[in-house]
């Protein structure tokens, strides 16, 4: 999920759709495939550019209706020039696969046997990965590897169908259900890798290492590869922290983002429930053309106190706290800079007397297929709008009942799936006060 926290325009991106089907709607509407454990097993190229091996996936049908198919979305061909693509899939076995669709970022396997509900089913497959170049969530910037969304990870079905939405370059089009890693990495060991989860280093092969990381409860799996210089510590809570730094950036930036880190992490876990992960990695590279990216457990940043406090917060807005990121894009942006101006001390003050709209189309809860089209607004709008409708909230139902609706509806969302329509209900239900207009006013549907 990139976060271009600190950019303030992006270049629209138009993306080409080609060969998707019609969605199936799910008539009981629970989301599936559910409960997937994914086992990875990768070996590395002598500069982590490039990785091969294996990959499989179990998952089970909650859902009445019956599940004949899944779609792998391999997010990072988009980076490719489709049919030429940076993520390959070969040798796939547990169903049949279709050829690749949505510019070569979906893949629909159909199973053997239409999956009954709660009946179990895995399918496995080869797969190949090449970092382009580009300090990016997925690129290469000299000797440093970022590798962001390149696991192919299973699409979900809900009450709308299939979500086989396109890449976003401008934002996120993610939408995941939790899942458990198992992931392998070999690799030489003169290269550092962080990852997703928590991580143990054996040696491999003369000259290598195999890192195995080992992640509950997540979303997605991303990590690094390079040469980069480690610091670790302990937030007051428990939580391992560890920063690694490309060459270029200093011992006291990285000092300095150690501690907004653990700061960091300990403020947003006393407002929104314990950080469940034990271990949190922060990947510093000031090239990135964004603010910073988070994955589970994993975030890549610019030195930059306030993109890393944003950054993290995303752990609990998305990470933790799940939504439809193509679809409702504030439920995680809007909610994280709340959270960043919260750990700042930023009190928002007069900041909605400052909006001005420049469409009647235009509105906080737009889908990422708007601000695609509408590129320039879409951080103005989602981000700076989206966290002054949360503080315009907090002066609305008061201080006191808006701490306890963020920490209570992170409880009962927790590891599950937020939407606009479940934040409204639960605001609603945490006060007396008649929230109907304030919806319209500040133009949040749904």
């Amino acid at each position: 999920m990139v976060r271009r926290f600190l950019i303030t325009a992006a270049t629209a991106v138009l993306v080409l759709v080609w060969g998707v089907p019609p969605a199936a709607h799910a008539a009981d509407g629970t989301r599936t495939p559910g409960s997937p454990s994914y086992t990875v097993t990768l070996t590395s190229n002598a500069s982590g550019s490039t990785w091969t091996g294996h990959e499989s996936v179990t998952f089970a049908n909650p859902s009445a209706d019956p599940l004949p198919e899944v779609y792998l979305r391999l997010w990072d061909n988009y980076h490719g020039a489709c049919p030429s693509t940076p993520i390959t899939v070969t040798n796939v076995t547990g169903g049949t696969p279709s050829p690749l669709s949505v510019s070569c970022t979906a893949m629909k396997i159909t199973l053997p046997a239409p999956l009954a509900q709660n009946q179990s089913a895995s399918i496995g497959f080869d797969l190949g990965i090449v970092v382009p170049s580009g300090a990016d969530r997925f690129g290469r910037d000299g000797s440093y590897n970022f590798i962001g969304n390149a696991l192919p990870v299973l699409a979900v079905r809900d009450a709308s169908g299939w979500h086989l939405d396109p890449y976003s370059n401008n934002g996120e089009s993610f939408y995941a259900l939790t899942s458990d890693y198992s992931v392998t990495l070999d690799h030489p060991s003169s290269l550092l890798v962080p990852a997703t989860g928590t991580s143990a280093d054996t040696p491999g092969t003369s000259g290598r290492t195999i890192t195995k990381a080992t992640a509950k409860n997540v979303r997605e799996f991303a990590w690094a590869a390079g040469p980069f210089v480690k610091t670790t510590s302990t937030t007051t809570t428990g939580v391992v922290v560890n920063v690694y730094r490309v060459s270029s950036i200093s011992s006291g930036s990285a000092s300095s983002m150690m501690t907004t880190a653990k700061n960091a992490l300990v403020a947003h876990a006393g407002r929104f429930g314990a950080y469940p992960y034990g271990e949190a990695d922060v990947v510093l590279d000031n090239n990135f053309w964004f603010g910073g990216m988070e994955y589970p457990g994993f975030v890549l940043d610019v030195v930059s106190s306030t993109a890393l406090a944003h950054e993290l917060a995303h752990q609990w807005w998305y990470g933790i706290v799940g939504d439809d990121e193509y679809t409702s894009p504030w439920l995680d942006e809007a909610f994280t800079d709340y959270a960043t101006d919260l750990y700042n001390g930023v009190s928002g003050a007069n900041c909605w007397n400052r909006v001005s709209w420049q469409s009647s189309a235009e509105k906080i809860s737009n889908s990422m297929a708007y601000w695609d089209a509408h590129s320039s607004r879409y951080g103005t709008v989602v981000y700076t709008y989206g966290k002054c409708a949360l503080h315009d909230l907090r002066r609305t139902i008061g201080t006191t009942a808006m701490q306890n609706l963020l920490q209570n509806y992170a409880a009962a969302h927790w590891y599950g799936v937020s939407t606009t329509a479940d934040f409204k209900a639960a605001a609603q239900a945490a006060t007396t006060v008649d929230l109907s207009s304030f919806w319209t006013t500040h133009r949040i549907d749904g």
